[in-house]
Order: C-alpha cells, then structure tokens, then sequence
C-alpha cells in the first residue's frame, strides 16, 4: 500500500472508536472533540510530510522487509544515518507543531523491541523476533501509527509489584490460553492515545524472580475492547473546551498532546501479537536501549525543536516590547541560544556515535552516554523558559484574553493598553505573549519532568560511567607517577 494522505489517515481513525472520557464525560468522535482533533492534526502532519518531495529520504525510507517506500516511522534504523535523520525529522516535526506526535513515541518501542526479540531469539530459541518482523510489515504495509505505552501506575512506591494492594498497579498477565494471553492493569502518561493504529505496550520497571507476570510486552489495536482512555484535563484542555475562537490559544492548530491513562481490563491479546512474556533476564537490556532511544531521539531532538521555538517568540517579544537592543536582553537570547545548541550538539554527537546491537542484528542504537548527557541538558529549558518569560513581562501570566478585542465594551482599553511597539498591532503582540504562556507556564514544561526525570538520568548517568572513571584514575595515577598505592621514585 501507498503512503497514507492526511485525509486517508483521519478517515482510518473512525474504524476504531476507542473508549475515551475527558472531564467526565465520553468522547463520541475524536475527530471533532476538541480536546483529541489537535493530535489527530500533528499526527497528519506526519503523513503530509512523508508526501512532500522536499522531505523525500527524511520522512521516509525504502523498508528492508518489502523494499517499499515507507514512513521512517516504521523503520528500524539500522545505520548511523538512520540515527542522524531520525534525529532531523523530529527536530522538524517539532519546529512546525511544537508539541509531542505519538507516533514518534510508537516509532522508539518497536526500535528497542526489535533489538530485544533478536536477542531474546538468539539466546533462547525463541520466535519473537519473527512475531515482531510480520508486525512490523504488517505496520508498514498499511502505514500505520503506533504509540508506546509504557509507563505502570505504580501504586506505593516503596513496594514492589507483588507486594502492593492491588496486583494491578503494574500491568501483568492475568492468565494464558492456548491462544493467547488476558492482560490486566493500566499504564499512565502516554499522549494521544486516540489519534493512532495501535497500542505498543512494553514494561518499565527492572524485575525480579517471581515477577515473570509481569515482564510482557505487545501490539494491540487502540479500539480493542476491554481498553478504556482517561484523558487529562488541565486548565489548558478546559479552555480549549469553552473558547469561541481558537486562534485565541496561542498555538491554534496543534496545542498541547493530552496525555492520560491506559486501563486495560481483561484484554485478549493473541500470541502473535506478544513480543515479550515471562523472560525477566532480558528486561533490563529492554530499558536500557529504551531510554538511549528516547534520551536522543526526544529529548535531545524534539525539545532542540521546541527550543527554536521559544528563543523565536522570546526575540519576536522583545522587539514588539521595544527592548531587543538592550544588553540585557541580547544576554537572555544569547544564553537561550547556548542551552539549545548545548543540547543539540550531546544528542548528535549520540546519533553519529551509535554503533549495532547486538553484533549482527543490524540495528543501531545512538551512545547511551552522550544521549543521557543531552537528556540531563534539557533542564535547560526551564532555564530557557524563565529567560523566555522575563523578556515577555508579567502580560505572559497576566495578559486577559484576546477574545475582549470583539467585546465592545473593554475592546478599546484592551487594544490601547496591551499595545507595544507603534508599528506592531495589539493582537500580534498578545497572540506572541499566550504562544510564550503556552511554553513558559502551561504543561509543556511539566514535560520535563514528565519522560526526561532529570534526577533518575543522573544516577544513569553516574551509573554508566563507572568503568570510564577507573580509566580516568588510571590516567591520573599514572601522570603523578603513583602505581598500586605505591609513589614512584
């Protein structure tokens, strides 16, 4: 099959119905709910770009399984420039949307999936790795998209799965059959649930002896019964919900990707469709490459991406405000610059050192290393949107809403009181300021904490590096003429 068109792929999403409430209520079609259309157009937005020809070998790539042109979004990348472009194109996506696309998050669990059931294969004589090579034709056949659902609610903390009140805080296998296995538990934070294909479901906790339930990893259409959604509903979500015009909302088209939660109460799923399913030896390796995938291909790319963004509203802010020649103000944009380039520069020095694992499956995966060091980075950009915001001024917060400029009755005050500069009109300058809201106090910059969990990547990251660090006290030692303890004469 083709390439989808944007309208091809919307018209694929009302097959599947899924089971889907926000703020209480049920979601009839979300196509037309206002809280799940705005996904459904980032996600077409990637099907319109595999289409351009300006795009033609970004978006797309000839499948090494049908040898047709597919979406780069159902590939594996197996070469450096694969890393490299998969890097661009995320980059890109979030320059032009400036919010999360699930489909990039499906793309990162069949990339680690693929490594896993090779290895899986080749040390147990299993056929996982041939279950998840027709599942991945069968996605790039029908260009599909996927999103990874990986994250388990989790209950008390300081309990392990088995321990805690209700077995289901962790997603587990209920029960096998002859056919397949039942999966029960939910999962939380994966965005845009309601605007893809399929569901990838893979662990995310380290187990251990006893815990084999729950090492279980699949691919399920995102309708299937026994699936219910429960959406976010932040501030954000309820103005969407209400506004009469929203070119208002300072990102119109695409806002901001709910996420919500994933219960799946008594799910089927067929044995051909599961990639992982008792093996706990092999999870570690799983979360491993999982998180060198998302380290470089997310936050080192997306957030490069949204970066842009931000340091573009910040420079245009300043200049509606009349103040972009101060030294102070060429000293904010200068060190935005220098955090987003910092980052940039970690996840492409990942993506050009990735190297083949394991040996002969023809997989690349970026340097774990430089991708946690371009993760940690992106700390950065609550830094970048506090710079953002002090350039913009308290109207970021404080600003009433564009929609009095057609209330005749505080129109005349609004437009005169919220003008900057005498060549900018006031409702550009006001459309700047909530785009700069939607960065600098809205929920992308809970998205820092939400996936990149800043102090977990630096236990990683120590973690890591600890046979670098006997090679460096090697080194030292050596130059200060000490061998074993032992000064040197």
């Amino acid at each position: 099959m083709a390439l989808k068109t944007p309208d091809e792929y919307r018209d694929s999403l009302r097959e599947i119905k899924p089971r889907a409430f926000i703020g209480g209520r049920k979601i009839e079609n979300v196509l037309e709910h206002p809280n799940t259309r705005p996904t459904i157009e980032v996600m077409a937005k990637s099907y319109e770009l595999a289409l351009d020809p300006k795009y033609e070998g970004l978006f797309t790539v000839p499948s090494p399984l049908t040898g047709e042109k597919i979406s780069r979004l159902a590939h594996i990348p197996t070469s450096i420039d694969d890393l490299v472009k998969r890097r661009q194109m995320n980059i890109l996506m979030a320059q032009k949307t400036g919010t999360c696309y699930p489909r990039c998050a499906g793309a990162q669990s069949m990339h680690f999936m693929a490594s896993t059931t090779y290895y899986m294969d080749q040390k147990l004589g299993t056929e996982y790795h041939k279950r998840f090579n027709d599942y991945l034709r069968y996605m790039q056949e029908n260009d599909l998209s996927a999103n990874q659902v990986v994250t388990d609610t989790k209950g008390d903390r300081s309990r392990r799965p088995l321990e805690q009140e209700h077995p289901d805080f962790y997603l587990h296998v209920a029960r096998k059959t002859a056919d397949g296995i039942v999966v029960r538990g939910a999962k939380i934070g994966p965005e845009g649930c309601c605007a893809v294909h399929e569901l990838f479901v893979t662990p995310q906790t380290p187990l251990r002896n006893g815990e084999e339930d729950y090492a279980v990893s699949f691919a399920m259409p995102a309708g299937t019964k026994g699936i219910t959604y429960v959406l976010q509903d932040t501030p954000v979500e309820v103005e969407r919900r209400v506004t009469e015009d929203i070119g208002t909302l300072g990102s119109p088209k695409y806002g901001s990707t709910s996420s919500c939660m994933v219960i799946f109460d008594d799910v089927f799923v067929p044995w051909e469709r599961v990639f992982m399913c008792g093996e706990i030896e092999f999870v570690g390796d799983l979360l491993a490459k999982n998180d060198a995938v998302f380290t470089n291909l997310c936050a080192g790319s997306c957030k490069v991406g949204y970066m842009d963004l931000v340091i573009g509203a910040a420079q245009t802010i300043a200049e509606y405000n009349g103040i972009s020649r101060a030294a102070h103000v060429v000293d904010k944009i200068t060190e935005m610059i220098r955090i987003r380039e910092t980052t940039n520069a970690c996840a492409a020095a990942g993506a050009l050192s990735g190297r083949e694992d394991p040996p002969g499956s023809g997989f690349f995966y970026p340097d774990y290393i430089f991708s946690l060091v371009a993760n940690i980075s992106t700390v950065g950009f609550l830094d970048l949107a506090l710079l953002a915001a002090d350039l913009a001024g308290g109207a970021v917060v404080t600003m009433p809403s564009e929609l009095e400029l057609k209330n005749p009755e505080t129109s005349q005050y609004v437009r005169k009181y919220l003008k900057g500069v005498a060549s900018v009109p006031t409702e550009h300058r006001m459309r700047m300021l909530k785009l700069l809201q939607h960065w600098a106090a809205g929920p992308e910059v809970a998205r820092v904490v939400l996936g990149d969990m800043p102090q977990a990547h630096q236990m990683l990251l120590y973690a890591q590096s600890q046979a670098s660090l006997e090679e460096k006290k090697r080194l030292a030692k050596a130059l200060a003429g000490i061998d074993k303890n032992q000064l040197l004469v």
